[in-house]
């Protein structure tokens, strides 16, 4: 049985392109609109899989997908870090100086801004998506009209590539995450990487002492992001992803903070994507 794996976004966009990588051809797609609906198809089960991404090196962490993740009880059991190229595309047989418009996701239009001073007949519109702005333009046929996305939107909806990379910040890199309602069996040997939450009290050092457990148990700590918890003032949650080189050194830095924090959760325990 094909996996079926809930992406945000259409078919050509980033996140399909990671569920490639991750699980080949042989996946059935549920496209998601929203962050929201991914999850909604998780718990549902008509999706055994998610995509979604975490963070990005321009952008900062995307925090709502931290706060969907830990109030939906969702296991990380993979990541992958993408280095996001921005094309512009549209039908067959058009230059750039027939194109009239061009419609795409805020962030790929800001993330494109200095591209377009040099061409300021052209109107810049807002959309939902941005490899979903490719589909509608091969479906309708829509001359003068061009997408900003990813270069396998082009070869899905036979568009031609105007120009490549025209992202203002040529590195520009996204993780993502591979999460699933059900705990993963991944197998020990496959395990250097680890995405933990915790809360601490207010008194003082609580953090640095944490911290100092964490490099005590030779844990290298790649992330730290804190989110108020809701309806306590002045509280909040930690969310720390972790790297390491021997499985029992983790395990030790896990008990530990299971004595030390409060609200312990482990996210996740995965292959690192970065090697």
């Amino acid at each position: 049985m094909k996996k079926i794996i809930a992406i945000q976004g259409a078919q050509g966009s980033n996140h399909h392109k990671v569920a490639l990588d991750f699980y080949g051809d042989a996946i059935t797609l549920k496209e998601c609109m929203s962050f929201d609906a991914l999850v909604d198809s998780l718990l549902d089960n008509t999706a055994h899989i998610g995509v979604m991404a975490i963070e990005n090196t321009i952008a900062g962490s995307i925090i709502p997908n931290y706060a969907l993740i830990d109030t939906y009880n969702l296991h990380i059991t993979g990541e992958e870090y993408l280095n996001i190229h921005h094309h512009l595309m549209a039908l067959e047989g058009q230059s750039i100086d027939d194109i009239k418009e061009v419609w795409s996701h805020p962030m790929a239009l800001l993330q494109c801004k200095e591209f377009f001073k040099k061409y300021p007949k052209i109107k810049l519109v807002e959309d939902v998506d941005t490899a979903e702005v490719a589909k509608r333009i091969a479906k309708e046929q829509l001359q003068g009209i061009a997408a900003i996305a990813p270069s396998i939107a082009a070869e899905i909806f036979n568009l031609a590539i105007l120009e490549d990379d025209i992202q203002t910040i040529k590195d520009n890199a996204t993780r993502f995450v591979i999460v699933q309602k059900e705990a993963p069996n991944n197998g020990i040997d496959s395990i250097n990487k680890a995405s933990l939450k915790f809360q601490l009290n207010h008194k003082r050092g609580s953090l640095a002492t944490i911290l100092n457990v964490l490099s005590d148990c030779k844990m290298n700590l790649t992330k730290i992001q804190s989110l108020p918890v809701i309806e306590t003032p002045w509280k909040y949650s930690f969310f720390v992803d972790v790297t390491f080189n021997d499985y029992q050194d983790y395990k030790k830095a896990e008990s530990i903070l299971e004595i030390m924090a409060e609200e312990f959760k482990i996210l996740g325990t995965y292959k690192n994507g970065r090697g």
